[in-house]
C-alpha cells in the first residue's frame, strides 16, 4: 500500500502565531485551508490541530473523524501561550511523529517540540516572513528577529516546505536547509472549476486582503471612466479610503466583504475577468482558483505572479502602474476570443500543476521519506 509508513503515525500541525480555525471561517478560508488535511487524514493515523482559538472545538464537525483540534487554554496571552504550548500538550507531543508549522509566524512552538521530543520537523511557509517585513518597511529590529527565528527553525527543521520559487531560492541562499522542496498552494479542481452559467457583461473580480500589498488604488486608478463593473471580495485596513477613492473617481466598484471559499466557484464563474494587481506576491492562492474556474486573468509582473501567469498564454502580465493595468484590462475585456482562449489555457495549467491530488502526494512522499 501506498505510503504504508504513514498508516500509525501522527501528524502534529501548528497553526500561523494567533490564528484559529473561527479565524479561518471569517476570512472565508476554512475550507481552502483544511483541504488538504481531510485528504492527508486517509494515510495517517491521526493529525492534531493545535490553535490559537478558544471557540474552535464547534468546527469539528467539518474535519475527518481523525483530525483533532487542540485549542488554545489556560492562558489568554497568545505569545505565552506560543512557548508554553510544548509543555501543555506534552502526553499529545510525545506520541506524534511529525511536527509541522503552517507558516514561520509562530514556528518557534513547533521548534521548541523539536527540542523537547526529538520528532521529525517539517517547516512550510507560504510566504517569508522577513520579505514580508520588509516589503512592509517594518522596523529594524522586528525584521532581525524574524531573520533570526528563521534561521534557528530552518537550523533544526528535517524538511522544508516553500511555495513559490523566489521564497525557495531565498531559503536555500540564507539557510541551507535540510530536504527543501517546492510546493506550490493547491486548488481542489473538482471544486473550482467552469460551470454552465453565463458570465455578467462587463463584469470583473478581485479576492484578497484590502492592502497596500494589493495595490488597489492603482487598480481603480485604471479602472476610473471605464464602463466596467469590479466586485471586490475580502476585508482590509483600506477599504473606507477606497471605497472613498471609488466615488470620487467613477469606478462602478462594490465591496462585498469576506465571503467563505465555497461559495467562491459560482462568484467567479460569474465575472468575465479576474484582476490581481498586486505589489508583490507569495503564491496567491486566489489567482489559482480565477484560472482552475477557467477565468482569464490578469496579474502584475512581479514574484509569485508571475511564477503562475505565462504573459500571453494563460493570462495576461502587466506592471505595477495605473498605466499598465489599464491597458492590460482593455485588451482582454474587449476581445472575447482572447478571454476564451486564456480562460481554457488557465484551467490547464492549473489541472496539470497546481491540483490537490498531484500536490498531496508530494507531500505523502516527503514524509514517508523521512519516516523510513
Amino acid at each position: 500500500m501506498k505510503f504504508q509508513a504513514l498508516n500509525d503515525r501522527s501528524l502534529a500541525l501548528f497553526f500561523t502565531f494567533g490564528v484559529s480555525l473561527k479565524l479561518w471561517h471569517e476570512a472565508g478560508m476554512f475550507d481552502r485551508e483544511i483541504a488538504i488535511y481531510n485528504e492527508a487524514s486517509k494515510y495517517f493515523k491521526h493529525i492534531y490541530f493545535f490553535t490559537y482559538g478558544i471557540e474552535d472545538l464547534k468546527f469539528r464537525g467539518h474535519l475527518a473523524d481523525n483530525i483533532t483540534v487542540v485549542p488554545k487554554k489556560y492562558i489568554k496571552n497568545d505569545l505565552l501561550y506560543s512557548f508554553l504550548l510544548p509543555f501543555i500538550h506534552r502526553k499529545i507531543l510525545k506520541e506524534v511523529a511529525v511536527l509541522k508549522t503552517n507558516q514561520m509566524l509562530g514556528a518557534w512552538s513547533a521548534a521548541l517540540a523539536k527540542l523537547i521530543y526529538r520528532k521529525k520537523l517539517v517547516v512550510r511557509t507560504g510566504y517569508m516572513w522577513s520579505i514580508h517585513l520588509s516589503q512592509e518597511k517594518a522596523r529594524g529590529w522586528r525584521r532581525m528577529l524574524s531573520r533570526n527565528i528563521e534561521r534557528l527553525v530552518y537550523r533544526l527543521a528535517d524538511a522544508a516546505i516553500t511555495s513559490s520559487q523566489r521564497n525557495f531560492e531565498y531559503v536555500e541562499h540564507n539557510y541551507h536547509p535540510r530536504g527543501q522542496i517546492l510546493m506550490p498552494n493547491y486548488v481542489e479542481t473538482g471544486v473550482f472549476r467552469p460551470l454552465n452559467m453565463a458570465r455578467q457583461k462587463g463584469s470583473i473580480c478581485f479576492i484578497g486582503r484590502l492592502n497596500r500589498q494589493k495595490n488597489l488604488f492603482a487598480l481603480f486608478e485604471a479602472l476610473s471612466g471605464l464602463p466596467y463593473t469590479i466586485d471586490l471580495i475580502g476585508s482590509g485596513e483600506q477599504e473606507t479610503q477606497l471605497r472613498e477613492f471609488a466615488r470620487e473617481n467613477g469606478v462602478k466598484a462594490s465591496f462585498l466583504g469576506n465571503i467563505p471559499n465555497s461559495e467562491l466557484p459560482r462568484i467567479l464563474n460569474e465575472h468575465e475577468l479576474f484582476v490581481l494587481p498586486s505589489l508583490w506576491e507569495g503564491m496567491p492562492k486566489t489567482l489559482l482558483e480565477a484560472m482552475a474556474c477557467g477565468l482569464p486573468v490578469v496579474g502584475t509582473d512581479v514574484e509569485g505572479i508571475k511564477e503562475v501567469i505565462t504573459h500571453e498564454k494563460n493570462g495576461i502580465l502587466c506592471n505595477t502602474a495605473p498605466r499598465s493595468i489599464r491597458e492590460a484590462i482593455i485588451r482582454v475585456m474587449k476581445d472575447e476570443a482572447l478571454r476564451k482562449r486564456l480562460g481554457a489555457k488557465a484551467r490547464e495549467t492549473i489541472e496539470q500543476q497546481f491540483s490537490l491530488k498531484k500536490l498531496i502526494e508530494k507531500e505523502l512522499e516527503l514524509y514517508s521519506r523521512l519516516l523510513t
